[in-house]
């Protein structure tokens, strides 16, 4: 059997798009932690902000994204507000496309 690994989620997550930034959740650093346990992925996340419109979308979106790749079972989101999003948890690639830089 196959087994997940937290990068193969990372990557497959870089298919779900912040629809307002029109960037990945990846890049953009709400994805904190990743967990695998027989089939079962849990992903602690969050977003731009807690009344963020298009919550339900991203959630989906990780939910589809996942449930595609071979060995997953079920989809677990924690969505949590503590650390709270900040355009510096963004990487490189995502902050040189957003104009965030050295000072």
């Amino acid at each position: 059997m196959n087994q997940t690994s937290s990068e193969q989620v990372r990557e497959a997550l870089k298919d779900v798009f912040d629809p307002e930034l029109g960037y990945n959740i990846v890049d953009l650093g709400m994805v904190y932690a990743i967990k695998i346990d027989e089939g079962v992925v849990k992903v602690t996340m969050t977003l731009t902000t807690p009344g963020c419109p298009a919550s339900d979308m991203i959630e989906g979106g990780v939910r589809q994204r996942l449930a595609a790749i071979e060995g997953v079972t079920a989809v677990d989101i924690d969505l949590v507000w503590d650390p709270r999003w900040s355009p510096q948890s963004m990487s490189p690639a995502a902050k040189e496309h957003f104009g965030i830089g050295a000072e």
